[in-house]
């Protein structure tokens, strides 16, 4: 992968790099990503996105190939950072799937900090199969935002885990897997993601 493959956000001085990866089924310029890249990017840090082979694939022919295996995701985020290995401080993560990629390889990398935005905490369907097992014993300072009724980790069933101590958790009142809530709640998916920024960004910088 090459530094032009990715989209770029912030000024390239910082000395504070994020990097986020997309999720299983949008790209990074995808309206979520673009917000939360562009909403860190704003207060001075460097931001990065990237796509596995598989979106770049169907950016490019049109066609909707599945994830790649997780070897290949994994060796892709591996890639990524030796590119992007000069920064003082690197924060990576990324919506779902690109979180979870991430959060399997930030002890081996050494990192400074990760932030997952929507932890697909099992597969849809699929409550008794956890992903959790790394999670348990994970050393990186890690910064979860959730949405309280998330379909993949509600706010109730995720309470039941044991998790590392170096999990923290934002919640995200009444949003789903993307934050977005129910109109009945109050609140408004803007809100949430406003919201889901500035804990991001809050977190961040207590890693500066």
């Amino acid at each position: 992968m090459k530094s032009n493959e990715l989209i770029w956000n912030g000024p390239q001085e910082s000395k504070t790099l994020v990097i986020l990866a997309h999720g299983a089924g949008a790209p990074m310029d995808s309206p979520f990503m673009t917000y939360f890249a562009e909403g860190i990017a704003k207060v001075g840090m460097r931001v990065a996105r990237f796509e596995f082979p598989y979106m770049a694939e169907r950016r490019e022919k049109g066609s909707k190939r599945p994830p790649n295996r997780q070897q290949v995701l994994l060796d892709t985020w591996r890639s990524v950072l030796q590119l992007c290995q000069e920064s003082d401080c690197t924060i990576i993560g990324g919506k779902s799937m690109g979180g979870r990629m991430a959060s399997m390889l930030a002890d081996e990398m050494q990192v400074q900090g990760l932030i997952c935005l929507g932890y697909p905490f099992y597969a849809p369907g699929k409550p008794e199969k956890t992903r959790i097992e790394h999670l348990k014993t994970l050393n990186t300072p890690s910064l979860m935002i959730q949405g309280t009724r998330d379909t993949l980790g509600s706010q109730q069933e995720v309470s039941n885990y044991t998790l590392s101590d170096a999990i923290a958790f934002h919640w995200l009142e009444d949003g789903d897997h993307s934050f977005k809530p129910r109109k009945s709640s109050g609140r408004t998916e803007s809100q949430n993601w406003e919201e889901g920024v500035v804990a991001a960004v809050k977190f961040i910088q207590e890693l500066q």
